[in-house]
C-alpha cells in the first residue's frame, strides 16, 4: 500500500474525520506560530488520496494526532532511520571528529542466548555461538547509559597513535577522565591515551604536561612529531579513550614508514 492509504487506514483506526484532523493541525499550528503544520481538508485529502507529499511539519502533525512514532510515518514513504548508523559510511571526513548517536534505532537486534559452552577464556567466533537473537526496545536500555562517554572516530590521515589505534578506527571516550595522569608506566598498553580537541580539530594521543603546556606525544612508530600546546587554551583533553572498534582487514602503513622486515620462524 502507498503511504496515503497507510495513513488514511491509521485516521479510520480512530474515527477521525478529515475535519476533524484539520481542526487539530491547526491547533498545533497555532502553538508553534507556523502554519506549516496546518493540514487544509483539500491537502489531507490529495495526501490520502493523490500521492502527495507532505512536508515535515505537516507530516509531525499527523504523527501526533494519528499517535504514532514519527519515524515510524517517514517509513512510510521508504525514509528507515535506524540505517543512518550504514549509510554514514556513504563518506568518510579525513580529519578526526567527535561521532554524535544521530538518529539512532528505536530497537536493536542482541544476542538473547549463546552456546552452553561458550567459554569467556578462549577466543570464540561469537556468531557461531549465538543461538537466538531479539528485539530490544532502546528506550529501556537507556537506564543502562553511561552519559559521561562519547565517541569519536580517528580519522583516516590521522596517525597519531599508529599502529597501536589504526586511523578508522572508533574510540570511546570517558569525559570523567580528563586530567593527566602522571606516573611511571610499565608498557605502552597501559599508558592512557586521551582524545583531545586542539585548533586543528580532534586527535587521538599520549600526553604530558609541563607547568601550562601540553605535550601531544604520538606513538614512537608514527610518522607524526610530538607538539607542544598551551592546555585549556590551545589544547582541551576531551577524556581518556577507554574502549576501541578497529578493523583489522583494512590495515595500511603509515606514510613514510617502509614495512619492517620480519624475522624467519625456524
Amino acid at each position: 500500500m502507498n503511504a496515503g492509504v497507510l495513513l488514511r487506514g491509521l485516521r479510520e483506526q480512530l474515527g477521525l474525520t478529515i475535519r476533524e484532523v484539520e481542526n487539530a493541525s491547526a491547533r498545533i499550528a497555532a502553538k508553534y506560530g507556523n502554519e506549516d503544520y496546518a493540514i487544509p481538508l483539500s491537502r489531507l485529502s490529495d495526501i490520502e488520496t493523490k500521492a502527495i507529499l507532505p512536508n515535515i511539519y505537516k507530516l509531525y502533525s499527523l504523527s501526533v494526532i494519528y499517535r504514532r512514532d514519527f519515524r515510524e510515518l517517514l517509513s512510510f514513504y521508504g525514509i528507515d532511520l535506524a540505517q543512518t548508523t550504514t549509510d554514514i559510511t556513504a563518506i568518510e571526513p579525513s580529519p578526526t571528529h567527535r561521532v554524535t548517536n544521530g538518529a539512532a534505532p528505536i530497537s536493536l537486534p542482541v544476542p538473547i542466548r549463546l552456546d552452553p559452552a561458550f567459554d569467556l577464556k578462549r577466543t570464540s567466533n561469537l556468531g557461531r555461538l549465538i543461538e537466538r537473537w531479539g528485539v530490544v526496545p532502546l528506550a529501556y536500555l537507556q537506564r543502562f547509559c553511561h552519559t559521561d562517554f562519547t565517541y569519536g572516530y580517528v580519522g583516516l590521515e590521522d596517525f597519531t597513535m599508529y599502529p597501536l589505534i589504526l586511523p578508522g578506527s572508533f574510540v570511546q571516550v570517558d569525559e570523567s577522565r580528563n586530567k593527566v595522569t602522571e606516573r611511571m608506566w610499565r608498557s605502552e598498553y597501559e599508558r592512557p591515551v586521551y582524545f583531545i580537541e586542539t585548533r586543528e580539530g580532534h586527535t587521538c594521543c599520549w600526553c604530558t604536561l609541563k607547568g601550562d603546556q601540553l605535550i601531544i606525544q604520538p606513538h614512537p612508530l608514527s610518522p607524526v612529531q610530538p607538539r607542544m600546546l598551551k592546555n585549556e587554551k590551545e589544547a582541551e583533553v576531551i577524556g581518556q579513550v577507554v574502549g576501541i572498534a578497529m578493523r583489522l582487514d583494512e590495515w595500511r602503513a603509515a606514510p613514510g614508514k617502509a614495512p619492517r622486515e620480519q624475522p624467519a620462524l625456524n
